[in-house]
């Protein structure tokens, strides 16, 4: 198929391989049938119907509501680099007749403008589109036009899951348009395992349609090479480990007497005296195996110096990778369902509200927030210099200050965390005093 498929589209474009000529003359009609990618349907499980009915992140009379309430597009924190992760999932998206393309490809871009300038992750999960939803390769051309050089800069990754013969040979054909770099940061994934080094599949909201295609795909392999599990167990902490352990643990390992973990003392202090100027502090990513090291070195119960290092950005993505690797995080469970709906209290009694919230989180959570947050506040009155105001801090931080008992994160959740995160920031003097 694929071949005769790349004969039909070089015709298409009047046999010219030049990107110029394939962006002006790529024209394909938009009855074209394709195939579908995998000749047994699921249907939607009660899962997916059950999130699908609960709404959209925006209001009805938002004009995107229609686009946002198909949860195709969702925003799932930090990958394990400390980069944003935008998940595209296909099966989401309903038959042509009742989704707006046009309108999509601007949602896209309204959701991505939030963290372009940050770096960021895309995971697009293929599994599910069919002849009937299938994006024409005029939405692909029109897409990739419409999004310049500041959108195409930051992403570092493009993780595409379950790729079939049709998306391989689309890539193929689009290889003329694609620059040799951005081509580099695009990654096929087999197996919903080997997302695990990439980001906490736990995470994600992974479409139940997703999850039984890779089941039944596993199952086809033989023995010796079926992937492992797609969470994996955690092996056991080491006597020094300060990465993935209670803040309770670490009250004995390290922390000072009011139970702020080494690993926030270290990277704050750092942090304080060299990166409170630079700009896009804690919005760009870290190289993964500096990261790695410096994780090793602090589970080994080994002196890290950051002042010997030098590296802000390094230090800034540590300082992130602790929070996202708390077994609970900062704010813990208790206060999520407080926290979402934070966003009804008025404003006359959000200081009292966040003060009661907080009289619930143990000593060393509270401890340690408080020195955070007292943080963050001087990062963000050098936002002149550093460009990162209390609400940029909020969609970096939030995430990584709390998520749900299953670890899923949405647009639906994550607005209202970073609405909670922007405005301790903003009222943080009042709070602690």
């Amino acid at each position: 198929m694929s071949s005769d498929l790349l004969v039909d589209l070089h015709d298409d474009l009047g046999g010219d391989d030049s990107p110029s000529a394939a962006l002006d003359q790529l024209k394909l009609v938009q009855d074209k049938q394709w195939p579908p990618d995998d000749p047994v349907s699921f249907s939607k499980s009660a899962t997916d119907i059950k999130s699908l009915s609960e709404g959209s992140h925006l209001a009805r009379d938002d004009p995107f509501y229609d686009i946002a309430k198909h949860q195709i597009v969702e925003v799932a924190g930090d990958d394990n680099f400390g980069r944003k992760v935008i998940v595209f999932s296909a099966c989401r998206m309903p038959p042509h007749s009742q989704l707006d393309h046009h309108k999509l490809l601007m949602y896209l871009k309204q959701t991505l403008d939030k963290y372009v300038e940050s770096d960021y992750t895309l995971i697009y999960f293929h599994h599910g589109m069919t002849s009937e939803n299938k994006l024409s390769l005029s939405w692909l051309r029109d897409a990739y036009r419409e999004f310049e050089r500041k959108y195409k800069k930051n992403i570092k990754a493009f993780y595409i899951v379950h790729p079939t013969i049709f998306i391989r040979t689309v890539l193929i054909f689009f290889k003329p348009l694609i620059s040799f770099k951005f081509g580099r940061k695009i990654h096929y994934v087999n197996y919903l395992s080997e997302l695990e080094e990439i980001v906490k599949c736990d995470q994600l909201v992974i479409p139940s349609r997703v999850r039984a295609y890779d089941d039944k795909i596993r199952l086809n392999l033989k023995p010796s090479v079926v992937p492992g599990p797609i969470s994996p167990p955690r092996s056991p902490p080491l006597p020094f480990q300060q990465f993935g352990v209670p803040l309770s643990v670490l009250r004995d390992r390290g922390a000072d007497a009011d139970g702020i973990p080494l690993v926030i003392r270290d990277t704050i202090s750092f942090l304080q005296e060299q990166g409170l100027q630079t700009e896009g502090i804690f919005r760009r990513s870290a190289n993964v195996s500096l990261v790695k090291n410096i994780q090793l070195k602090y589970n080994s119960g080994e002196e890290v110096n950051f002042f010997q290092i030098e590296d802000v950005h390094l230090a800034a993505v540590i300082l992130k990778t602790f929070l996202r690797e708390l077994p609970e995080p900062l704010l813990t469970f208790r206060l999520y369902n407080d926290v979402v709906n934070f966003q009804n209290v008025d404003s006359e009694s959000q200081v009292v509200t966040i003060q009661n919230m907080l009289r619930s989180l143990p000593e060393e959570n509270y401890a340690t927030l408080r020195f955070l947050i007292q943080f963050l506040a001087q990062v963000s009155a050098e936002s002149e210099a550093n460009k990162m105001t209390n609400t940029n801090l909020a969609v970096v931080f939030g995430p990584n200050l709390l998520w749900g008992q299953d670890a899923a994160m949405t647009l639906s959740s994550i607005g209202p965390i970073n609405n909670f995160t922007r405005t301790l920031l903003d009222l943080h003097e009042e709070v602690f005093a």
